[in-house]
Formats: C-alpha cells, structure tokens, sequence
C-alpha cells in the first residue's frame, strides 16, 4: 500500500499518526451447490450462531481469504529475510592454511 509523503500533508498532519482508510465494495451474489444434508446442518448451525447462513458462508470465505493473504505476507518476507541472510556475529573466517596446516 503506498505511503503517503510528509511532504505532501499540511504540517498539522506530520508525523506518526495512524490513517483510517475506509474501502466500500459492491457485495455480489456467489451461488454454491451442497448436498441437502449439508445445507440442513449449515442452517442449524447458523441458527445457533444467531446469524444466517448467507452470513456465516460469507464469513468463512473471507476468513480463508484473510488467512491465505497473511501467509503469502509472511512467505514473502521469509524469504526476503533468506535472500538477505542473517549476521550471526563472528568474524571472517580462517584461511585454509592456518587450518589445515601440512
């Protein structure tokens, strides 16, 4: 998500503060086949969930959703962080010959 520059913002915005941006989606229809006993356990569930079936579908999927975005977020910055290795201290290491020596 681009940042916007401090240069860009009056000086009264400047600075660390937290931006809200508020995303308004069209919801469409989504039709999906069940078999009819998994449709009546659904309902039954969602009924003891106070909620309705549409919801608790939609709900689920964005969870799959969700969780599917923040694994590929943190795939993504573990191998960044692979790419760029790890400083484990130390120092160079020693030449063959002092090692090994003959």
């Amino acid at each position: 998500m681009p940042r916007l520059s401090d240069q860009r913002l009056p000086p009264n915005l400047r600075g660390p503060h937290i931006y809200v941006v508020r995303s308004w989606s069209v919801k469409r229809n989504l039709t999906v086949q069940l078999e009819a006993e998994t449709i009546r356990k659904a309902k039954v569930l969602a009924a003891e969930r106070s909620t309705s079936l549409s919801r608790l579908v939609a709900r689920e999927i964005e969870r799959l959703v969700d969780e599917d975005s923040a694994y590929r977020r943190a795939l993504a910055t573990a191998l960044d962080q692979l790419e760029r290795g790890f400083h484990m201290g130390g120092g160079p290491l020693p030449r063959r010959e002092s090692v090994h020596e003959r």
